[in-house]
């Protein structure tokens, strides 16, 4: 498709900082660059539903696959998927984007729907690009669709309302890093650059050694505040300090949760794939497994709010990082209890 001319949204510019965006950062690993041979898909989800939960979607209609994945709190009817893996042992996952051109009034924020779509009838990569071009225009969404399978295949779709331009993992030694800009909108535009390059510092020896792995990007990304405009993580390196302004960290006030996903390689049965999955703040949650057949307890969602124990259980926790809840508190870490939740591990 040609490329189109992406202009900063109405509403992105009324935001007026990076505060109010939800700032997912996200990575497709290459099953050569990781410890287990299998592709990766990771996100770290930032998001204003504080809670959510993992559960088993049964197909509706004929044909159609079934999928574990991540839901927002409430969602009892499991309409809005976050990322998640099928049958198949296709995973998505995306990130908002905020340089390209604008939802419409009319359809927006649909991005939950479109992969909830994707996970009930996309086998692979290939699929979820034929689905992207077939779906209504205008589509309601700004994003990065980052999307992987069991034979290989990994790219993201930056997309708008209009169309996408696709991304490819250009080898399986290799990954791809997203947060809240596409490369192929506006220069200069959307959010996310110093975590992006945050991110890219923190896996790329990973990547280099073939040691990615699950744990290892949950406790040493999704964890980690190295902040790489200043160079060093100031967390761990001002020991001193009391309090830290939340600014451009990868886990932030408004992170939900981490997930990795781990698809089989080809010739595997794709049905083992695994959805790593760790609710609520990373320093206060914990990574738990799920798959098509068995999903742990603590991410299961319990009545009457829909929400997974261990979501809760990391909201209570967090409000002890975050302490002060008048004017701008949220804004500020204490750290004696962050740095005690991250030693718990």
């Amino acid at each position: 498709m040609k490329a189109f001319r992406p202009v900063i949204s109405f509403l992105s510019a009324l935001l007026g900082g990076v505060s109010a965006v939800l700032a997912c950062t996200s990575a497709i690993i290459g099953g050569g660059a990781s410890a287990s041979g299998r592709m990766l898909l990771w996100k770290h989800r930032d998001t204003g539903a504080e809670h959510s939960f993992v559960a088993r979607v049964k197909p509706c209609r004929s044909g159609e696959l079934e999928y574990v994945a991540l839901f927002n709190g409430g969602d009892s009817l499991l309409r809005e998927a976050w990322t998640g893996v099928n049958a198949a042992g296709f995973a998505v996952m995306n990130t908002a984007s905020y340089n390209l051109a604008p939802d419409t009034a009319r359809v927006r924020d649909r991005e939950g729907v479109v992969m909830a779509r994707a996970l009930a009838v996309c086998r692979n990569v290939a699929d979820f690009d034929s689905l992207l071009r077939v779906l209504p225009r205008p589509m309601g969404v700004q994003a990065n669709f980052g999307a992987i399978d069991t034979c290989g295949a990994g790219a993201y779709f930056e997309t708008c309302d209009t169309g996408f331009v696709r991304v490819d993992l250009a080898h399986r030694d290799t990954m791809i890093v997203r947060t809240n800009y596409s490369h192929c909108g506006e220069a200069d535009g959307g959010y996310g650059y110093i975590r992006e390059a945050s991110a890219v510092k923190l896996l790329e020896p990973m990547v280099a050694s073939r040691s990615v792995a699950p744990e290892r990007i949950f406790t040493e990304v999704s964890r980690s505040f190295y902040h790489s405009l200043l160079g060093y993580d100031p967390v761990a390196a001002d020991t001193a300090a009391v309090w830290i302004v939340d600014q451009d960290f990868i886990p932030r006030y408004s992170t939900g949760a981490c997930v990795v996903i781990e698809v089989p390689a080809g010739g595997d049965d794709p049905s083992g794939a695994v959805m790593w999955s760790a609710l609520g703040y990373p320093p206060c949650a914990e990574m738990r497994r799920a798959t098509l057949d068995s999903i742990d307890t603590g991410l299961l969602p319990a009545a009457p709010l829909w929400r997974a124990p261990l979501s809760e259980r990391a909201a209570k926790l967090k409000g002890e990082v975050f302490p002060i809840r008048r004017g701008s508190g949220s804004h500020y870490i204490y750290l004696p209890a962050l740095r005690g939740m991250l030693k718990k591990d």
